[in-house]
């Protein structure tokens, strides 16, 4: 997302939270939202699409504390902070959504920087003058005419361009069976480019010679593209396998049964629950996770028995048929014996 359209946009708005809300808040917003907004609950409804692309922008920027304090540092300019004025003639002076929007473009999900900063850096005001002027370490003057550097022995000959930042967005399925996407950058081009299978969330992608051109026969720059990716309402990433709560009732879980397991696809696999299964034993369903061209992850239920919240009479007097049955057995007796070990 480039950076001046944070001024147009109210993330805080979009999520439904205060400004002064706390991470927690805005992560159990996002979630709550995620849930109702999901594409796989909303098949076919652009309206919704389009919310869930909106919200997973805005916790983009409100889930990392250097985004969010950046953001509010803008959007404090636009309620009437300071703001930066570059005179010219007449009089005319452009504002700094005007200086900011020719330095990165329109539209667009990607913020870009020069020079190959790390995220969290602070912005360095020599850097930022730096990529307006056609500087950088005193090589200074504009791409092709002598400039004030050379007047500090800058070396002659072609300059390679520079690395240029960005960073973009994905859904957890694109994110993990790859897509192809399109970038616009700061000039108004676009780049597309393909997003292997599997990436992480933080992810950093080289895409080489996508970044500043260079001078006459010299290379362009790369463009180091880090991905955010949004979480899953109902699937998780553990390395290249996907993870997945998979609710049983008791009796399954007692007696064993044949159950069905989501998978991303949006098919549906089965699995055996071996009689006396356990709340938390992970089932394997092999080939389910990520897929890379050398290998298959897997996907990984994680059973959780639910408790009846409500019992007839009839299953009371079962239940409590099975508590007599079972009188004389402890379960804690093991975990106090260790307790008191050394």
């Amino acid at each position: 997302m480039a950076s001046q359209d944070w001024f147009e946009k109210d993330f805080y708005a979009i999520l439904g939270v205060p400004a002064d809300a706390d991470a927690a808040a805005i992560k159990k917003a996002y979630r709550k939202l995620a849930r109702t907004l999901h594409p796989d609950q909303n098949p076919g409804d652009e309206a919704a699409e389009k919310r869930f692309k909106e919200i997973g922008e805005a916790y983009a920027v409100l889930s990392d504390p250097e985004e969010r304090k950046q953001y509010d540092a803008i959007r404090s300019m636009s309620h009437g902070g300071p703001r930066f004025t570059a005179g010219g003639p007449g009089g005319g002076g452009a504002g700094f959504e005007d200086l900011f929007g020719n330095l990165f473009g329109q539209g667009g999900n990607v913020r870009f920087s020069t020079g190959g900063r790390t995220r969290g850096a602070e912005p360095d005001l020599e850097d930022i003058l730096g990529g307006m002027f056609g500087g950088g370490g005193g090589a200074g003057g504009f791409r092709g005419q002598p400039g004030f550097g050379s007047r500090f022995g800058a070396p002659a000959g072609p300059r390679p361009g520079t690395d240029v930042t960005a960073r973009t967005t994905l859904g957890f399925r694109q994110a993990v069976e790859g897509d192809t996407i399109t970038l616009s950058t700061g000039d108004g081009g676009r780049i597309t480019t393909r997003i292997p299978p599997g990436v992480k969330d933080g992810q950093q992608i080289r895409l080489r010679g996508k970044g500043s051109p260079g001078d006459q026969g010299a290379p362009a720059g790369d463009l180091l593209l880090t991905v955010h990716v949004q979480p899953h309402p109902v699937f998780g990433r553990d390395g290249d396998n996907l993870t997945v709560e998979l609710p049983v009732t008791f009796a399954e879980a007692a007696l064993g049964a044949t159950v069905a397991v989501p998978t991303l696809s949006g098919e549906t696999v089965k699995v055996r629950i071996a009689p006396g299964t356990p709340s938390g034993r992970v089932l394997r369903v092999k080939g389910r996770g990520v897929k890379r061209k050398d290998h298959h992850g897997d996907l990984l239920a994680k059973v959780s028995v639910v408790v009846p919240q409500k019992l007839s009479d009839e299953a009371r007097r079962a239940v409590e048929a099975l508590r007599e049955e079972d009188a004389g057995h402890d379960p804690r007796a093991e975990l106090f014996e260790r307790a008191r070990r050394d």
